[in-house]
């Protein structure tokens, strides 16, 4: 008679490696992903290959017979370039601008919509209602119900204010008066839910235990804001202020519809759009987003690590 073991050998001796049943179980799990992953390489990553291989080029439309290969010089008209250093400086005002405040606001919204109070979820939706109007909008309603001097919310409201003391009200025209500031306010109403949703996230992972022994113990309110919640939501700061630098450095919409770019708000985006598609420089353009795209990816490292940290335990605890 044949034994157990033999037989238990003779059936696995035409079974595959271990190994190979790993590899393959693997490629069984990802070959549904990779029609995806194909696409994304095709609408992301080719476009911006072909951006760096333009950075090289002499490129212009107004003198095609003088197309070639220009190494570095994009790259040095760029740094030497009067208006890039001051698009760069406009771009980091705008967004240190718009994080800043924004995250304040974020902060003080997010504390209050914390409170247990009617309505909260419906408060809470008609929050998040700025962040999801089209930029395009958000821009045009800010340009023309907001800041425009004839009809603009604005000027009306100090008609309305000044009326009730019988006085003539002033009619500042806000775009021309603060350009960069008009464009400023209107990023923070849009951006200002995001960071809202961050904190409010971060507040309701709070140990509620110890805050409620803090009370106990006769802490007020500023001393748990400030020895507590605010150290727990350090990281949570952290992570708005680089996911929000992140898209508000590329944001284009509200200076092209607000501003023009003129009055000093040309920030990067809109600098490199001029390059493109008035002075007709291809190569230049390219150069300057291959820096954009650079300074981006340095930024977006920052803020993965922040979100990892976010899912390690912190052994200080």
């Amino acid at each position: 008679m044949t034994s157990v073991a033999e037989k238990t050998e003779a059936s696995t001796a035409g079974a595959p490696p271990p190994g190979v049943m790993r590899r393959t179980s693997a490629w069984a799990r990802r070959a549904p992903l990779l029609p995806a992953l194909i696409f994304m390489i095709i609408v992301t990553q080719l476009p911006f290959v072909a951006t760096l291989i333009f950075s090289f080029m002499d490129w212009n439309a107004y003198y095609p017979e003088e197309r070639g290969f220009a190494g570095f010089d994009n790259f040095v008209r760029v740094f030497s370039d009067v208006n890039m250093r001051d698009a760069v400086w406009t771009t980091i005002l705008l967004t240190a601008g718009v994080v800043l405040i924004s995250l304040v606001l974020g902060l003080g919204i997010a504390i209050l919509l914390d409170r247990k109070f009617r309505g909260r979820g419906a408060v809470r939706t008609m929050m998040i209602a700025p962040f999801l109007v089209v930029p395009v909008a958000a821009a045009l309603l800010w340009k023309h119900a907001l800041y425009n001097p004839e009809y603009g919310l604005f000027n009306g409201a100090l008609t309305w204010i000044w009326g009730i003391f019988g006085a003539d009200p002033p009619q500042p025209d806000w775009i021309s008066n603060m350009p960069l500031w008009s464009v400023i306010f209107a990023l923070v109403w849009q951006w200002t839910p995001f960071m809202m949703l961050i904190l409010l996230a971060g507040l309701q992972g709070r140990p509620l235990d110890v805050i409620e022994a803090a009370r106990i113990d006769g802490a007020n309110s500023w001393q748990i804001f400030r020895s507590m919640t605010l150290p727990h939501l350090r990281q949570y700061l952290e992570l708005g202020a680089l996911l929000g630098s992140i898209y508000i450095v590329q944001n284009f919409d509200a200076v092209f519809t607000i501003t023009s770019g003129g009055l000093g708000t040309a920030n990067l985006p809109y600098t490199i759009y001029t390059i493109f598609y008035n002075a007709h420089d291809y190569g230049r353009a390219s150069a300057a987003a291959v820096i954009v795209v650079i300074g981006t990816i340095i930024i977006a490292t920052f803020a993965l690590r922040t979100v990892s940290s976010l899912f390690r335990e912190d052994p200080g605890r």
